[in-house]
């Protein structure tokens, strides 16, 4: 059986100038931070480092109108939350179409938003969901290209559905075994059929970080396309690295069901860079630069590369799910603020990428325990501020999990205080935290400044005392407990 794979899913690719034979390349981009860049600053960021193509996972208007008149080529997403309705209602799509898709993809090329996918879903079939949205996504699917065709856009969008890597089974993760999982056999083959109908391609996840972590008998040479890496054969075929064995078991699926024509397009795929032990930039930067050297390769066969590869993700998000683990958070290429995390032959005669400009940031002030406090009650209030700030990077193998007591402290009480725009109100910890103009990263590990943005989140000073606390954000907090 397939190992299971979550959202995964990363941009640098996106700038290669590749040859007929390889895959086009895009970026995720993301919106689940607390602070977000402001869209038009990722416009600006996208633009600046020749990136042509991105994938949404809504239709957030603001980021559309961002994208106007930009020339990139956009995926908009339709969430799982939506599928029901879809499902049931025509009116529904088409009133989702006009909103979503008429009004941005009308105009002249100046305001003009490059639509050309609308992704219904988001991995609906991760084994984690159930079978909540499996009776939905077809359905739903078929109604929003029905709407397209009303609105005349129909040759000019396509209708997709995200699919995860868990959607397949393997014995031994040989390739040549692979089959869908059988409780969705029968809804892939629907989904097969309307794809295949409509000329639409198969999105799917590859997640080599996961795979690895999940299968001990994989090894980092062998997710890191390094030449040393012990290969696996299966049948008559030998493969050296995670990428052509995945994108084979994909293959071998579609063709067991039938529909071996179908183009696939791999939605998302990359290494992230915190929140894990191997989750780090220089593995990330051996990863991108081993799939961009691998694409490019003449010896890569053309049926080993997709036709669409879209990176995950453009920028790191703290308000992401960690259900799947902390390193959920820092997929980005470049930091929350569009700060590159390291460097690659982009292969476009510049092998730097471009830093987000003019970022607008709050006070160069940072939030830190009070040493000259009693401190026998500081581990159990940052615990439960945890509950409301991203402590991803001091757990296990992040960049900050070396910082000596209270320092680590001091790093969650400084993420609290950013993400509540730095409020002395959010501070306060009952008189445990102090404001400091003397920035206190260390190392790898950086004391962020959040962003200026035009919302802001309100606190109370009992707030520090009475978070709700999810099931799995306790277990996260016990386990931090455990170190200090």
């Amino acid at each position: 059986m397939a190992s299971q794979y979550l959202k995964s899913t990363p941009l640098l690719f996106l700038l290669l100038s590749l040859s007929s034979t390889a895959a086009g390349i895009g970026v995720n981009w993301g919106t689940a931070a607390s602070h977000p860049l402001a869209p038009q600053k990722v416009v600006e960021l996208l633009k600046a480092n020749n990136i042509d193509k991105v994938k949404l996972f809504d239709a957030d208007p603001l980021v559309l109108q961002s994208l106007s008149g930009s020339n990139i080529h956009v995926a908009v997403g339709i969430p799982n939350s939506m599928l029901r309705s879809l499902n049931s209602s025509l009116k529904a799509a088409d009133s989702w179409v006009h909103d979503n898709l008429t009004r941005f993809v009308s105009g002249g090329a100046s305001s003009r938003v490059l639509i050309e996918y609308v992704a219904v879903g988001d991995e609906p079939f991760l084994q984690n969901y159930g079978e909540q949205f499996h009776p939905f996504v077809v359905g739903a699917a078929a109604n929003i290209q029905t709407s397209l065709l009303k609105a005349n856009l129909a040759q000019r969008v396509k209708v997709v559905i995200p699919s995860s890597f868990d959607a397949f089974q393997s014995e031994s993760l040989l390739p040549s075994k692979a089959q869908f999982r059988s409780d969705i056999n029968k809804t892939m083959i629907e989904l097969l059929k309307f794809l295949n109908r409509h000329q639409s391609p198969f999105f799917v996840t590859i997640s080599p970080f996961q795979i690895y972590h999940e299968n001990k008998n994989i090894s980092l040479d062998f997710a890191l396309f390094r030449e040393k890496a012990h290969p696996r054969n299966d049948t008559h075929k030998t493969y050296k690295n995670i990428f052509d064995m995945s994108y084979d078991t994909i293959t071998s699926a579609l063709s067991s069901a039938g529909f071996p024509q179908v183009d696939v397009v791999i939605g998302r795929i990359g290494w992230p860079t915190d929140g894990a032990a191997n989750a780090t930039s220089s593995l990330a930067q051996e990863f991108t630069k081993g799939l961009i050297d691998h694409l490019h390769s003449k010896k890569t066969a053309k049926s080993s590369k997709p036709s669409e590869i879209y990176i995950f993700s453009l920028l790191d998000e703290d308000n992401r799910s960690i259900a799947n683990g902390n390193f959920e958070r820092h997929w980005g290429l470049f930091t929350f603020d569009g700060q590159a995390k390291y460097q690659v032959d982009i292969s476009q005669g510049s092998r730097k990428l471009v830093n987000a400009q003019d970022v607008q940031y709050l006070s160069s002030k940072w939030c830190v325990v009070n040493n000259i406090k009693d401190l026998s009650n500081v581990t159990a209030v940052a615990l439960q501020a945890c509950a409301a700030a991203d402590c991803t990077s001091v757990s296990p193998g992040g960049s900050c999990f070396n910082l000596s007591w209270p320092g680590n402290i001091s790093y969650v009480f400084n993420n609290y205080y950013q993400q509540h725009d730095q409020n002395a109100e959010s501070c306060d910890f009952a008189g445990l935290g102090l404001i400091t103009t003397i920035d206190p990263s260390v190392d790898a590990c950086r004391f962020v400044v959040g962003l200026r943005t035009s919302f802001s989140i309100s606190v109370h000073k009992s707030e520090v005392f009475y978070w709700m606390i999810s099931p799995l954000v306790t277990v996260f907090l016990c386990l931090l407990s455990e170190r200090w």
